[in-house]
């Protein structure tokens, strides 16, 4: 009777662990730029053009955080100053972005027990509700490991063939050109943490995602906290128009060209002693 009584308290105590159980994580992403500039642009110097790349570069490095459960998680950027302008050889060097449904003041929620997910993102400050089935990796696990931090790290990869706009300047001029290919995306999880999460939309795996690379963006897990001491609440956003994915894609492709053709018209792209650029996403 005393066995079958310690059992049952094992049992509860089990129970309640696993109701309890919740994390953060906090990822470091960084991305490749896909910008160009001509070389022989009149006025546009190596170190300019150096230069210039290095601010894309940095623009592109922020700091999300992962807040989950068993099955549901929240990820969004953290939340920090600006960081101070500074000074170069550029009259002025701006870039816009908009659209991007993974930026500052984005919430990306996912249910992965139901396969779903929510966005709450912006548009040139309309906020949209991206509501959707939540996509089905065909990923090829692999028995090979690497230690990120104190957790060994197991490989899985998967191949889509995607679409890339490559746009360039050249003498004052925008050139797009659409482009095939197809990425490998590399992703390292852990089985020491069992949930089927990662950053973004990214899941499906027997554990934690903590290091994703498709080639142009690289996104590392730096810091791990589970059940920590204060509450994590886990919500779904409810703020925004409610749109399919494949609908906010076609009002994002529609902006995105209204803007582009707006700049024009100011000249947003004339490099001359000093460069200034404004170009979004």
């Amino acid at each position: 009777m005393k066995t079958v009584i310690t059992m049952f308290v094992l049992l509860c105590m089990t129970s309640i662990q696993a109701q309890k159980f919740n994390g953060k994580a906090t990822y470091k992403t960084s991305q490749k730029s896909n910008i160009k500039i001509d070389a022989n642009q009149e006025g546009m110097t190596d170190k300019m053009q150096e230069e210039l790349q290095k601010r894309l570069q940095k623009m592109n490095q922020k700091t999300f955080i992962l807040e989950f459960d068993k099955t549901k998680s929240v990820y969004k950027q953290e939340e920090s100053l600006a960081a101070p302008k500074v000074s170069s050889g550029f009259n002025q060097v701006r870039v816009v972005q908009f659209g991007s449904g993974s930026g500052k003041g984005s919430i990306y929620y996912k249910d992965t027990q139901e396969k779903r997910y929510t966005n709450q993102t912006e548009i040139m400050g309309k906020v949209f509700l991206i509501k959707d089935e939540l996509p089905k990796y065909k990923w090829e696990m692999s028995t090979e490991t690497k230690n990120i931090g104190q957790y060994t790290c197991y490989k899985a990869t998967y191949s889509k063939e995607v679409e890339n706009k490559n746009i360039s300047f050249i003498n004052g001029e925008t050139k797009e050109e659409i482009v095939k290919e197809t990425v490998v995306t590399t992703a390292w999880y852990t089985l020491q943490v069992p949930i089927s999460n990662g950053p973004k939309n990214y899941q499906g795996l027997p554990g934690l995602i903590l290091e994703i690379n498709d080639g142009k963006n690289l996104i590392v897990c730096t810091e791990i906290i589970i059940n920590p001491s204060e509450v994590i609440k886990i919500e779904e956003p409810k703020k925004g128009k409610v749109v399919s994915q494949k609908k906010y894609d076609e009002i994002q492709n529609k902006k995105s060209k209204e803007m582009l053709e707006k700049f024009k018209s100011r000249n947003g792209f004339d490099v001359g002693n000093g460069v200034n650029i404004k170009i979004g996403g």
